[in-house]
């Protein structure tokens, strides 16, 4: 139920988690929110250092993500360089909880955006650091026990990745549910 690489829960626990925050944003009468996030210099890293300097930067982004939310939230690595996280609670009002969203969504593309220090192995077996960047486009929506099904709320919540990614990446783009 977790990736072997960064130890988050995987897709199958991210929806089951999401689930159970539905079941709680209905019962609450609080609104919920969803973030699918995407590396937007992720390909370069692995091309030119390898899998092992991607794996690395992996990682520190899944510790730099948990370590940015609150433990009642959830973040899973979705797949490859994609992860979503799950924050329950935001607001009952969804203006409120749209905008508490937007500043979650901004702080992790911030965080995210600083320096990656990664080790590589040379051909000659010795170990250089290199400082990459890697900027994130992030894509969300707020939810309030909707009765439309999860793989619904993930794929809007992708569609509005792919919106932040194509206007140049680097940014955060919401949609209603």
């Amino acid at each position: 139920m977790f990736d072997a690489l960064t130890g988050l829960p995987n897709r199958s626990l991210l929806f089951d988690h999401l689930s159970l925050s539905l079941a709680a944003s209905r019962r609450r009468g609080s609104h919920g929110g969803l973030l699918f996030l995407d590396l937007d210099n992720f390909k370069p890293l692995n091309d030119t250092h390898g899998h092992d300097a991607g794996d690395q930067l992996l990682v520190e982004v899944a510790n730099r993500l948990r370590t940015s939310v609150r433990e009642v939230d959830t973040v899973a690595r979705f797949g490859g360089d994609e992860f979503v996280v799950l924050l329950n609670d935001l607001a009952v009002d969804k203006q409120c909880a749209k905008e508490v969203l937007h500043g979650i969504a901004e702080k992790l593309r911030v965080g995210l955006a600083a320096p990656y220090r990664i080790l590589v192995k040379n051909g000659d077996g010795l170990t250089t650091r290199i400082d990459h960047s890697c900027s994130t486009s992030i894509g969300g929506l707020v939810f309030m026990g909707q009765a439309v099904s999860q793989d619904d709320l993930i794929k809007w919540a992708d569609i509005a990745m792919y919106s932040a990614k194509s206007t140049g990446g680097d940014r955060v783009q919401l949609r209603d549910a």
